[in-house]
């Protein structure tokens, strides 16, 4: 089979979004992640571009062992010198290198011509050449560039002694067909040696992974992507929806080295460190990615996981998929829901149960197991054995946050009190004092219903104890009751 190489560039491109720089500590525990998840090379900053940048990529060459570091330059003397100090721990170094070649760029941005623009870049990758044998070149914006014209460029940089060359779809412009040519006209007619052509597509019309995958069938062997699809504007290539497509696609015969199990734990990783939610209909990692809410597709998920599932969840790290409950959901659904509570009828009691179901799932959105212990008419105090009895809470600006709690654990009270990070974190420890368990909050949501001051907070969230996940959820006008109470529905579910 064909190898497809894995560059991500999460720490480098992904991270130029507003908001989600990492500190060095950071950066180097999504660097070791993505070392187990098995990409092929990690780029690790722009080192030029600041002294945090510099130290981090020294401190992820030194920690990070077999992929291959990369460090980004322009096509400046200076640039390439300080990316090769930054990359002198690297077990393996790649500089990444290059200039903007569309005659937007050309013009617009460096007032040069054509000529002068292939001369400043077989001048980057020869003074990069010094310094390390493993050297990348991009070809910024050369989704918009004519391909006579890219095709000199990059026979030029190989000459050079570029062992990659990256061909960036810099503005999402592209179509899947557009840049699939593109790719294979530069296999036809560049004289390609031992180098390799590289994909790096943006998603600013949404086709960042069609346009990879059309590039690797036009003969790229590698692709630049991003955990989650984070990156500048609407984001990068989405590491786990390529490898996926590829693995899905076994006709293709190519394979990566990525360990697809590990993708969700990276992907959440990712998302907490960086402060940014994956959205619920996010392909291959989202909430409701293996989510199944209507009748006819729940049934038949049920009877086969082919019928509506081409992934197998447990393949990219989630435990399995959801059936979930709605007024859309069949028999087949609620049947199934009720024989995981351990609850066993016949047809005459499902049909009746299952009326009195869509008569609650119309009024209401959020159907959970307690509501269908309740139509089963199911004593339902295990699912409530831990009761909220109160909470208060001191916060603000220069004081230390600190939380009261009351709880109720089969009629039995408990009193704590903690301080945090903040309102939130001082009641849930304050919780967690009590409920001495194992537990860790993998995923925390709020979300308002109409965003008003006095709205209603909803909170959602995902509480892993011993290896399994359990979600919690519950919503009030004071988000600190409600991220308490959606954190004990959680822990009801694991203590008996």
């Amino acid at each position: 089979m064909d190898k497809l190489f894995i560059f991500d560039t999460t720490l480098r491109d992904g991270e130029q979004v507003p908001g989600c720089q990492l500190n060095t500590i950071e950066k180097i525990e999504v660097a070791k992640a993505l070392e187990s998840l098995g990409v092929d090379v990690i780029e690790a900053g722009f080192p030029v571009s600041s002294p945090g940048d510099f130290n981090s990529i020294v401190e992820i060459s030194k920690a990070v062992t077999w992929p291959a570091i990369c460090a980004l330059t322009r096509a400046v003397e200076k640039d390439i010198e300080v990316a090769a100090e930054a990359l002198k721990h690297a077990k393996k170094k790649r500089i990444h290198t290059g200039i903007g070649v569309s005659e937007y760029h050309i013009k617009y941005k460096f007032n040069s011509t054509r000529e002068e623009i292939l001369e400043r870049a077989v001048a980057c990758v020869k003074y990069a050449k010094r310094f390390v044998e493993d050297v990348e070149f991009y070809a910024e914006d050369a989704g918009r560039t004519d391909n006579a014209y890219l095709a000199r460029v990059v026979q030029a940089v190989i000459d050079a002694g570029a062992t990659v060359v990256n061909i960036p779809d810099t503005t999402g412009y592209c179509l899947p067909t557009e840049y699939g040519a593109k790719i294979k006209y530069l296999t036809d007619n560049v004289n390609m040696k031992n180098a390799i052509l590289s994909t790096h597509c943006h998603q600013d019309l949404g086709m960042a992974t069609a346009n990879s995958i059309m590039g690797v069938l036009g003969g790229a062997r590698q692709v630049e992507v991003t955990v989650n699809g984070i990156g500048e504007r609407a984001g990068n290539t989405s590491l786990e929806e390529v490898v996926m497509a590829i693995k899905s696609h076994k006709e293709l015969n190519i394979e990566t080295n990525i360990n697809t199990q590990k993708i969700y734990p990276v992907s959440r990783l990712v998302s907490n460190l960086m402060n940014m939610p994956v959205q619920p209909n996010k392909a291959i990692v989202g909430r409701n990615a293996f989510a199944h809410s209507s009748g006819i597709h729940q049934d038949g998920v049920l009877k086969h996981l082919s019928t509506y599932e081409i992934i197998d969840p447990k393949d990219v790290g989630i435990d399995d998929n959801a059936i979930v409950l709605t007024a859309r959901s069949g028999r087949a659904a609620l049947k199934n829901r009720l024989n995981l509570l351990g609850i066993e009828v016949d047809d005459d009691q499902l049909a009746e149960l299952y009326q009195r179901f869509l008569d609650l799932a119309d009024r209401k959105k959020d159907i959970t197991d307690e509501d269908v212990l309740i139509l089963a008419g199911k004593e339902t105090d295990r699912m409530r054995r831990i009761k909220l009895d109160y909470l208060q809470v001191i916060s603000g600006h220069g004081v230390r946050n600190v939380a009261n709690v009351g709880l109720d654990i089969a009629g039995e009270k408990f009193e704590a009190s903690a301080s945090g990070n903040g309102p939130v974190d001082a009641a849930i420890k304050a919780v967690k004092q009590i409920i001495r368990r194992q537990m860790v909050i993998e995923e925390f949501l709020i979300q308002a219903i109409n965003r008003g001051s006095d709205d209603i907070g909803k909170v959602h969230m995902q509480v892993e104890h011993e290896g399994i996940n359990y979600y919690g959820f519950s919503a009030n006008t004071d988000i600190v009751v409600a991220s308490a109470e959606a954190f004990i529905n959680a822990v009801n579910k694991f203590v008996k």
